[in-house]
């Protein structure tokens, strides 16, 4: 069985989308099969990797029953697959509010994916809302991206108290997978000190790894394409290569590097 990790930080602007696509380029370039699931409503993990205007989408399977793998696309990455989203999943915090077990809608969809995947990643919105409750809900763990700037620790607490509240009612397993800092600045002593604080709260939890700021990372979306297909000489690039394996050492897993 897979594992399936969710991204979430209820902040926006942090790099979950980024690290959704990237984390799961390089786990897919290490042999790894990988799912991404897009669960945000803006679609920026599926226009990310060059699709639009696509139906099926995750609201027809969470609000309409449609088998997931309808909704599956292959990449041009291979062993990266992604299951795509659209602006219709705005309604489905609306329409799931009175269904039986509206927390659980995701868990049972994807279960019976995990079997096909070393890896499933979740893309959650940047809200609290019923979606990301869903995501935390299907996940075996969490991955919390934080960027490294003056307000980086403001409403975690919140996320964590979210966590914490899952766990005891409604996903006992669930773990958190790891703390992320992401848009490190070197010429900041701030981000020295944002990153200092991020350790000292979170401990071993935190990557080794940490992702600088590289305009390469924020350019490769608006081409559709992944950062080891846009500049696999960046920054960014080798940041998420050593991020993959910092993961699948975590998880017991090994590969070789295939990628471009």
């Amino acid at each position: 069985m897979g594992k399936t990790i969710s991204i979430v930080n209820q902040k926006g602007g942090v790099g979950k989308t980024t690290t959704a696509i990237n984390l799961g380029a390089s786990l897919a370039f290490y042999e790894q099969h990988c799912l991404i699931v897009d669960m945000d409503p803006q679609a920026n993990a599926t226009s990310g990797l060059g699709f639009t205007n696509v139906y099926p989408s995750v609201y027809d399977v969470l609000v309409k029953g449609t088998e997931p793998g309808e909704t599956i696309r292959e990449t041009y990455i291979p062993n990266l697959e992604l299951m795509v989203s659209d602006i219709s999943l705005v309604g489905a915090e609306v329409e799931l509010v009175r269904t039986k077990g509206r927390e659980m809608q995701l868990k049972r969809k994807i279960m019976s994916l995990k079997r096909n995947y070393e890896f499933i990643l979740i893309d959650a919105p940047p809200s609290l809302g019923l979606l990301t409750v869903n995501t935390l809900v299907a996940a075996d763990s969490v991955l919390i991206p934080i960027q490294a700037e003056f307000y980086a620790m403001e409403g975690l607490s919140k996320l964590l108290n979210t966590i914490r509240s899952i766990q005891r009612e409604l996903n006992s397993r669930l773990t958190i997978e790891g703390v992320l800092l992401t848009m490190y600045d070197t010429r900041l002593n701030l981000s020295h000190e944002v990153t200092e604080e991020v350790r000292r709260y979170f401990g071993e939890k935190m990557y080794n790894i940490i992702i600088p700021r590289n305009v390469k990372l924020a350019e490769a979306p608006s081409y559709g394409k992944d950062i080891f297909d846009y500049d696999k000489n960046s920054r960014g690039a080798e940041a998420y290569k050593k991020l993959a394996k910092e993961v699948m050492e975590k998880n017991g897993k090994t590969g070789t590097w295939q990628g471009i």
